[in-house]
């Protein structure tokens, strides 16, 4: 088991939570093109709440006054890297469904950019955020977790 494997098994399997698959698309982090148009994606829809650096809001895993939860970073300290890019996808284009991509009672301000982004401008943003990630430990882990999410 590696380094990783604990987080990964931990993020993945979420009690009452589906993670089903969505709109059949790529995010490329090899993809210049693909990257560079979801920095400038990521930047005017995307950065005022992740941090214009994927770094996500101070105390991302502490609940707000508010009862919903800061938005977590995208950087290799977070916890987006743990998901598959089909649930990445459906969580940037639906919102944080709780019950489907969150636990039933989940409250967040993520909102539901599929009516403001197109489905290859969202694909395009997770190919930025992927290109950030440069730790071989982390994409060796991310790997097997992609290919353990594949068999079932």
């Amino acid at each position: 088991m590696n380094w990783l494997a604990p987080i990964v098994v931990g993020a993945l399997i979420l009690p009452g939570c589906e993670q089903q698959p969505q709109q059949s698309g790529k995010a490329d982090p090899n993809n210049r093109e693909q990257v560079a148009i979801g920095a400038k994606i990521y930047a005017g829809h995307c950065a005022a709440c992740h941090g214009a650096k994927l770094e996500g809001q101070p105390d991302w895993r502490t609940k707000l006054p508010s009862g919903r939860m800061p938005a977590p970073p995208h950087d290799e300290s977070g916890h987006t890297w743990h998901h598959p890019d089909e649930v990445l996808f459906g969580i940037t284009k639906e919102g944080l469904v709780p019950g489907r991509y969150a636990p039933p009672g989940y409250v967040s301000d993520m909102p539901a950019f599929g009516v403001l982004l197109s489905n290859s401008e969202i694909w395009a943003v997770l190919a930025y955020i992927k290109a950030s990630w440069k730790d071989p430990r982390l994409l060796a882990s991310r790997e097997e977790m992609l290919r353990n999410v594949r068999k079932r």
